[in-house]
């Protein structure tokens, strides 16, 4: 662990730094990002008391994060690996950190997604090279370990939201959830910029496809916005757009010779796919349910911030404990299984969920979530160490962008998805006790479909093939 960086991932900088000190950089910034997420969630009732919003459109103060930072995640990927990881690292967490601030002081609610949106590009700068930093120092045999407490790291952010944000949002307002990332960012920012003192840039020299960025961009933008706004016609419309934009971008991949997404990395790599394909559907179906639960113990239960975030807390607990002791695992025992019994574990607590009501002991509730927190930490962190060990170095940010984009891109589509249901049942209307009924049904419509999804993110987890013995340089068709 003490070793040099520059052994376990190459250097386009001289210098270096222990991958100890890469483990914990990326580590604290990996907290940062899903605590500021979790904290919002538990936050947004206040924030739409203050500015007298909807359910729709509280949805979309998370939902516009999401967005951008899906948009640029696998984009983000790519520059880091040409110009440097931690240079985007870096000036990922500046561009979070001060978007953080801008956001305690917003005015209104167009500014306040407005700003969402940028806070969103840092986090995905972020995103797309925390991983491959650890990747790139830790050998296969210790990058499980290494992973699995980058991932504890996330849980922990995710426990620390609901609860610390219930508090700060009852004693301190709703801006205080936001200006407590502008002493955590600038701690990241330090760290990095006096301790990193290498680089890692396995595609230096390459050139960066402008043009597929671009029409990867349009993709995401139509489908992800497309979706959350079904079952309008202009839902529709933006859905087809996406489609026709899908095709022409693997066409136009397919034929350059530095593409911002490396085609082969999908159609020769089974691990690679099925992986991917195994996380966006797990994101997919369970990534609305803080947002939802959160609406669910304030309006209904009637519960504090406070309170609804001690609830709030069982699942990512558990996920903290776990989460570690699954990625050591995962250097040992195939990650189709553990994810595959991670994710029939998340279906069970689905369809435990779907059938809540209005006196449902909150016993019950927490129990229903600390089962959903057992089947996280038995998918999230050895699908991730199959979907990094599956490629060869010189994608590394490119394969971390692609998974945080899978994550990204499926926590949208759950919330999309939940937003459009609450449209249907609810409409878009304050919350309030007439209401209620309505509510619950969409509630149980919601999770019941996200239990059936997770059926099938299972499937694919267990056609993905093994991973162990047949290592990254086997699996990569690039060869690298």
């Amino acid at each position: 662990m003490g070793q040099q960086a520059g052994r376990g991932g190459d250097l386009c900088v001289a210098g270096g730094a222990s991958r100890n000190t890469v483990l914990l950089i990326a580590t604290l910034a990996t907290f940062v990002t899903p605590f500021s997420m979790s904290s919002v969630s538990i936050a947004l009732p206040a924030i739409g008391a203050e500015f007298a919003m909807d359910a729709i459109l509280m949805g979309w103060v998370s939902t516009s994060f999401l967005l951008s930072s899906a948009t640029f995640l696998v984009i983000f990927g790519r520059v880091a690996d040409i110009y440097g990881r931690k240079r985007v690292f870096t000036c990922g967490m500046l561009v979070f950190t001060l978007s953080s601030l801008l956001i305690s002081l917003s005015p209104s609610p167009s500014i306040l997604i407005l700003l969402r949106l940028i806070q969103g590009v840092g986090g995905s700068m972020v995103a797309s090279t925390s991983i491959a930093l650890i990747t790139s120092v830790f050998p296969p045999g210790e990058r499980g370990k290494a992973l699995g407490i980058n991932s504890a790291a996330v849980y922990v952010g995710l426990s620390a939201g609901p609860f610390l944000g219930g508090l700060m949002t009852q004693y301190l307002g709703w801006r205080a959830i936001f200006l407590v990332n502008v002493p955590l960012g600038a701690l990241v920012i330090l760290l990095a910029l006096t301790s990193l003192r290498g680089e890692w840039c396995d595609a230096k020299g390459e050139k960066f496809d402008l043009v597929g960025s671009a029409i990867y961009g349009f993709v995401l933008v139509a489908t992800i916005c497309g979706f959350s706004f079904l079952p309008s016609s202009a839902g529709a419309a933006l859905l087809a757009a996406g489609l026709l934009g899908l095709i022409g971008f693997i066409r136009y991949e397919s034929s350059v010779p530095s593409p911002v997404l490396e085609m082969r990395l999908f159609r020769g790599n089974r691990v690679f796919t099925l992986s991917n394909l195994a996380a966006l559907i797990n994101y997919a179906s369970t990534s609305a349910i803080t947002f939802l639960m959160s609406l669910y113990l304030q309006y209904v239960r009637g519960l504090d911030p406070q309170g609804a975030g001690v609830i709030l807390l069982a699942q990512p607990i558990v996920q903290v404990v776990l989460s570690p002791l699954a990625g050591r695992l995962s250097d040992r025992v195939e990650p189709r299984i553990l994810s595959s019994a991670g994710m029939a574990i998340i279906s069970a607590g689905l369809f435990a969920l779907a059938t809540i009501s209005t006196d449902t002991p909150s016993a019950l509730i927490v129990a229903n979530l600390a089962v959903l927190g057992i089947g996280f930490a038995l998918f999230i962190t050895p699908n991730t160490n199959a979907i990094m060990s599956s490629v060869g170095k010189r994608h590394l940010g490119v394969a971390s962008g692609t998974l945080a984009t899978m994550r990204q891109v499926g926590q949208t589509l759950s919330m999309g998805f939940a937003m459009m249901v609450l449209s249907v049942y609810v409409g878009p209307v304050q919350i309030s006790p007439p209401l209620y009924p309505s509510f619950m049904g969409s509630l149980a419509t919601i999770f019941l479909f996200f239990a059936l999804l997770c059926l099938v993110g299972m499937a694919a987890s267990l056609a993905r093939g093994n991973v162990n013995g047949n290592n990254s340089k086997g699996n990569d068709p690039s060869g690298f």
